[in-house]
């Protein structure tokens, strides 16, 4: 009997995950996720972006490890005896990882307001290789830290 819950939990977290996979079509620049190097590479920030860039991606930590907190929360004190308390389950674990997800696009979204023009345009020209939705913002108006390509 455990051993049949612990397979419909795993069948309706799998479902859970996916939905939220296949629904995702936000180009979503990843700060915390990818590594900052790679990040200030690609867009060529400068030493100011690259600072607010960082402080964000430890805003995106401090900010997931409280929902993590709380997922594991829902998950110690949630009853898992029957399906429905299952299907409850999955439907407290989804809420919990749109929260995530919110979180993540609003950090994308302030670090992506510190970009200039030409470092907002490439943004949207690899999110429209990926055929992904960029995420809107007026970039700043500043000196350019890119170099035009030749």
């Amino acid at each position: 009997v455990m051993c049949l819950r612990k397979k419909c939990f795993l069948i309706a977290f799998s479902l859970v995950c996916i939905q939220g996979l296949v629904a995702q079509d936000d180009c979503i620049l990843g700060v915390g996720i990818t590594a900052n190097e790679t990040l200030i590479s690609v867009f060529q920030l400068n030493g100011q972006q690259a600072d607010k860039m960082v402080n964000l991606g430890a805003e995106l930590k401090y900010r997931n490890e409280l929902l993590n907190n709380q997922l594991e929360n829902i998950t110690k004190r949630h009853p898992q005896s029957s399906e429905e308390d299952l299907i409850k389950l999955a439907g407290e674990y989804k809420v919990m990882m749109d929260s995530m997800g919110k979180v993540q696009k609003m950090i994308d979204k302030k670090v992506l307001a510190i970009f200039n023009k030409k470092q907002y345009n490439r943004y949207i020209n690899l999110c429209q290789e990926v055929f992904k939705r960029p995420l809107y913002v007026i970039p700043a108006d500043y000196n350019d830290s890119l170099v035009d390509p030749k």
